[in-house]
């Protein structure tokens, strides 16, 4: 191989070898500790699910979604997600790929909560972006088998910071919970991130139970 044809090669293995470097940086983040829909059927398997709910998702909207655990987003959110997203596909974000998230059931898998006090949420992460959380919970009387609505989570956020501490893969959201719910309920994380670097927004769904 002359000389010319060893640099192009070189220059070919180097610019694949950028692209699947970079690939990373294009994904994010769901919420972790308590585990979102998404994250808990993608660690229970997508293509044997245990729980009954994960099996409805994946049949609603295949197995596939479940690996992009981490990309639940709208590109060009900037702060209008109570505009864009529709009632009933919240936990989607308004995307069909994510449908099966958005299924009204009240046997998705959910995390036990202290009833009231302090608690440390994990999101957990693929790449790190600067922006803002906010951390929503479905107002007493919520009924998980109805469609999710925007009015059934209270008008503003029981936690909302710019840019957590993060260590290990986890950004760590530190809230004091809302108190005056018991049974089960529904976290609503929306990490928006900031303009110039991108208007971007992630979302998740995660099901608790309150003692």
């Amino acid at each position: 191989m002359g000389s010319g044809r060893v640099i192009a090669a070189v220059a070919a293995l180097a610019a694949v070898s950028s692209v699947l470097t970079a690939a990373p940086a294009y994904a994010h983040g769901s919420m972790g500790t308590p585990k979102s829909r998404i994250y808990t059927c993608f660690l229970e398997g997508p293509e044997n699910p245990r729980s009954a709910a994960c099996k409805a998702a994946v049949a609603a909207g295949d197995s596939w979604p479940l690996y992009d655990w981490d990309e639940v987003n709208i590109g060009d959110a900037d702060g209008r997600s109570r505009e864009i997203i529709p009632d009933g596909k919240l936990c989607s974000a308004g995307r069909d790929k994510y449908k099966g998230l958005d299924l009204p059931r009240a046997d998705w898998p959910a995390t036990n909560l202290p009833s009231s006090g302090t608690y440390t949420f994990e999101y957990a992460l693929t790449a790190a972006h600067q922006g803002t959380f906010e951390l929503y919970v479905t107002k007493p009387g919520y009924d998980p088998t109805k469609p999710l609505k925007w009015s059934d989570l209270e008008d503003k956020p029981f936690y909302k910071q710019d840019d957590p501490p993060a260590s290990g893969q986890s950004y760590h959201l530190t809230a004091t919970l809302p108190g005056g719910r018991t049974g089960r309920h529904l976290i609503y994380a929306i990490w928006q991130r900031h303009w110039p670097d991108s208007g971007e927004a992630f979302y998740s769904c995660s099901d608790v139970l309150f003692s």
